[in-house]
């Protein structure tokens, strides 16, 4: 448990600019490794996707997976990167249980992408422009498993295990200049910059970036100066982030906790911290080493990249809509209000509604079942909304229903439980549960029968030409048919033997 002292969010501002650095990490969904045949898949048994090229074992060549730099040119491209016409990998030095060659394959001083920037979109409508240094190619590091302890990490742990599965699979780096300026607004423009690249990876396809999975993960550098100066303070990096809110927090807990360093005469250690999700805090993991400690040098196994100039126009013909005009138009083409659209994007729930759509259902009742009733039901099970185990095809066959008459909204909710369940289609769950609506003349004229007797007053009023008066018949009809009556024909008998 973290015992840092932390400067309220405010002081914080009032004393020192944050300055911030994100470094995010992109696992490619190419078939095989970044230098070798393995296959490049999540799960699998511990150590069965594994190579003498892989496990770094003595006279094993990589080779480079074309496929892996693609991927990167089309970043790079999607970011307004510069694409190098010429680089090369090289070896960072240092050793970690979790490394097997004790170096890792990556690009140093000549990546594949530099000097891009992408615009992002804050919740108020705000565009901030974040540069882009670099997206560089490299290779994933296998996994530790700390077993015994109370918190995972290795501190407290019996023992560790290693998974070499995923040594090897490739990766973007990418790495954006220092944000400066964004003041109280740090902690929103650093999720809403994770947020919006993860949309622009998996538009281009290639990632599934599921956070997590670890198939995108963020590392925050921030640094504090004191206000007005424009300089960069020490910088801390909280490594591995693995969600958006945690993003958020992070910026957030990093501000106040050096702020109050600061204030207190103290200085900032060079170091990685660790996020804990659960407590909301970071605490300190490694000093943080530079550049020159990694003992940077040219891998000789491997030829340099030189992509020509034709690969590369040809590359940038096969960019996708990227996501925020794909949003403007969407937002055009279904009559959103920008609140609307933005709660839509925030809710992690735009491809489901435009799939909704594309099913058959309304705009505004894809909108609502998403952002209302199944976003509700992830926040409350602590899921993402994509993971409840309902599709877009289910949720335009619910609202085909209701649009059919079959079904009111209160019954389609209850096909929403069925579905989460996952007790059938739509169809096969309202036949299962009884919840169609009843438009039987007999059975619905026997129950408005019982709520006339049951309410004569009300009657009364009605037979006076009140028909107002009727919805509070009909609110005793619809609960003593557990809300499966057609209103409408409700109101049309009551209107009928009453007037």
């Amino acid at each position: 448990m973290s015992t840092d002292t932390l400067l309220s969010f405010e002081e914080s501002l009032e004393k020192f600019d944050p300055a911030m650095g994100l470094e995010v990490h992109v696992e490619l969904n190419t078939n095989t490794k970044m230098f070798c045949g393995c296959p490049a898949v999540f799960g699998g048994e511990p150590n069965s996707q594994v190579c003498p090229t892989c496990l770094g074992l003595p006279g094993a060549m990589p080779v480079v997976n074309a496929k892996a730099v693609e991927s990167a040119m089309r970043i790079g491209l999607a970011l307004n990167c510069e694409i190098a016409e010429w680089c090369r990998f090289a070896r960072k030095n240092y050793f970690y249980p979790d490394m097997p060659k004790n170096f890792q394959t990556s690009q140093y001083d000549e990546p594949i992408a530099f000097e891009g920037y992408l615009d992002v979109e804050l919740e108020g409508g705000e565009i901030v422009r974040v540069e882009i240094e670099r997206a560089h190619m490299e290779e994933d590091t296998g996994k530790s498993l700390h077993v015994g302890g109370a918190t995972g990490r290795i501190h407290g742990a019996d023992h560790s295990l290693v998974d070499y599965n995923r040594a090897g699979i490739p990766l973007i780096e990418i790495v954006t200049k220092p944000i400066m300026g964004s003041r109280e607004k740090a902690p929103e423009v650093a999720k809403a910059y994770v947020a919006q690249l993860r949309e622009l990876i998996v538009a281009l396809g290639v990632s599934d970036a599921r956070m997590d999975q670890g198939s995108i993960r963020a590392d925050v550098n921030l640094s504090l100066a004191p206000v007005g100066t424009g300089s960069l303070g020490t910088r801390t990096e909280t490594k591995n982030v693995n969600s958006l809110r945690s993003v958020e927090r992070a910026v957030r807990y990093e501000m106040q906790r050096h702020a109050a360093i600061l204030d207190g005469g103290g200085s900032i250690l060079q170091e990685t911290r660790h996020w804990h999700e659960d407590t909301g805090v970071t605490t300190s993991g490694r000093p943080k080493s530079d550049a020159d400690d990694y003992r940077y040098f040219p891998e000789p196994d491997l030829v340099p990249v030189a992509p020509s100039r034709e690969w590369v126009e040809e590359l940038k013909g096969t960019l996708p809509e990227l996501p925020r005009e794909k949003r403007g138009r969407l937002q055009k083409e279904w009559g959103f209000s920008d609140l609307e659209m933005r709660d839509t994007v925030g809710a992690g729930a735009l491809g489901l509604v435009e799939e909704t759509i594309a099913a058959g259902a309304s705009p505004q009742s894809a909108r609502k079942w998403w952002l209302s009733e199944l976003a509700r039901r992830a926040n409350d099970s602590g899921q993402e909304i994509a993971d409840l185990g309902v599709t877009p095809a289910d949720v335009a066959a619910v609202q085909a229903l209701v649009d059919a008459g079959s079904l009111n909204d209160k019954l389609a909710r209850q096909v929403f439980d069925g579905l989460i369940a996952g007790e059938g289609t739509p169809a096969e769950i309202v036949a299962a549960r009884g919840l169609a609506i009843v438009s039987d003349d007999g059975a619905l004229g026997a129950a408005v029968d019982k709520a006339i007797e049951a309410n004569p007053d009300v009657a009364d009023k009605i037979r006076d030409g009140k028909v107002a008066a009727a919805g509070a018949l009909i609110g005793a009809v619809m609960k003593e048919m557990r809300g499966q009556a057609d209103a409408g024909r409700v109101r049309e008998l009551i209107i009928e033997k009453l007037t």
